[in-house]
């Protein structure tokens, strides 16, 4: 354990050539990653046309609210122009373009790109959505930018990632798995593929915070209380409509998500317990007073979480999105 830590920048610089040396495994090559038009019909193709007619008749067994959160994840997605600039705007994280933190971040960023241009190309073809409604959000969603809570600080930026790609890629499994049983095997496919990308990223970052626990374990645990004292929010909690008041759609987005199982609140708490057991929070040693009283706080928080959770009713309001006529 570093003894005297001055900054968050000297633990970042500490552990660059751990994340050098295991960027081949953080990262696919290009060379060897899937592309979206691996999954769609090759527009070159004779039969182009035929594909996309089986395309859009799987694609009319998919409900309303599956509809919904498909788009809603979508939207998400192809918000990803916010998500770097947020990286970009920590600390100490990339202040020279050539070191391992900002060769993650180009590379995580290049790899999540592919997810919102493959969904976007399937909700396009798939003939269920108004686009210009769709892509009336996403642009209303990167100008309305986030706030994640997280500030300038690394520590808590990696709490916030750790939290977030488990959710997406619990979303996006699920998501998948409905689809199949709605009788769209390609869809299905699709989801599993972006939701593989998101279980890798999330133990990247799961990773990261792991050895910054090793180095700097009190200013690890006081980012971890404080970012679960503000509540992991989403990033496209601003989602919204045109003519709708900004965070409003998001609202109904998750509903949908809720009816469906895709995301609910008891998988909140259950990816906070995986958190608590994936970093040994029990087990690690050299806390100061104030990070001791932080882990009892995390430690006795999934149980008030799951008290709170039990007594959430499953939302019942259907909405209707100007994204599906």
């Amino acid at each position: 354990m570093i003894a005297t830590v001055a900054s968050r920048g000297e633990v970042l610089q500490h552990l660059e050539s751990f994340l050098k040396e295991n960027m081949d495994g953080f990262l696919r090559k290009v060379e060897d990653s899937w592309q979206p038009a691996d999954f769609l019909p090759d527009s070159r193709s004779d039969t182009f046309f035929d594909e996309v007619r089986e395309l859009r008749e799987r694609a009319k067994g998919l409900s309303y609210d599956l509809l919904a959160v498909l788009i809603g994840d979508t939207i998400t997605e192809e918000a990803l122009p916010n998500y770097e600039a947020w990286f970009h705007q920590l600390d100490d994280l990339n202040r020279d373009p050539n070191n391992g933190w900002a060769q993650w971040i180009r590379g995580w960023t290049a790899e999540e790109n592919r997810h919102g241009d493959l969904l976007n190309r399937y909700l396009y073809l798939s003939g269920r959505v108004n686009m210009r409604e769709f892509e009336t959000s996403t642009q209303y969603l990167i100008a309305d930018g986030f706030d994640l809570g997280t500030a300038h600080d690394p520590y808590r930026a990696f709490i916030y990632t750790s939290y977030q790609e488990a959710a997406t890629n619990l979303s996006h499994r699920r998501v998948g798995t409905l689809a199949r049983k709605a009788g769209d095997a390609q869809l299905s496919k699709i989801c599993g593929m972006i939701a593989g990308d998101e279980t890798r990223h999330a133990r990247v970052y799961q990773t990261f915070v792991d050895k910054i626990f090793e180095v700097d374990a009190s200013e690890m645990m006081l980012a971890f209380e404080d970012m679960m004292r503000k509540k992991i929010v989403m990033p496209a909690h601003y989602m919204r409509e045109m003519g709708v008041e900004m965070g409003k759609t998001f609202g109904h987005f998750t509903d949908a998500a809720q009816r469906l199982g895709v995301y609910t609140s008891q998988d909140y708490t259950d990816i906070l317990e995986g958190l608590i057991t994936t970093w040994k929070l029990d087990q690690i040693t050299g806390l100061n007073g104030a990070a001791e009283k932080a882990r009892d706080y995390i430690m006795a928080l999934p149980m008030r979480l799951r008290r709170v959770a039990d007594r959430m009713p499953v939302p019942k309001l259907e909405y209707k999105f100007k994204w599906i006529e």
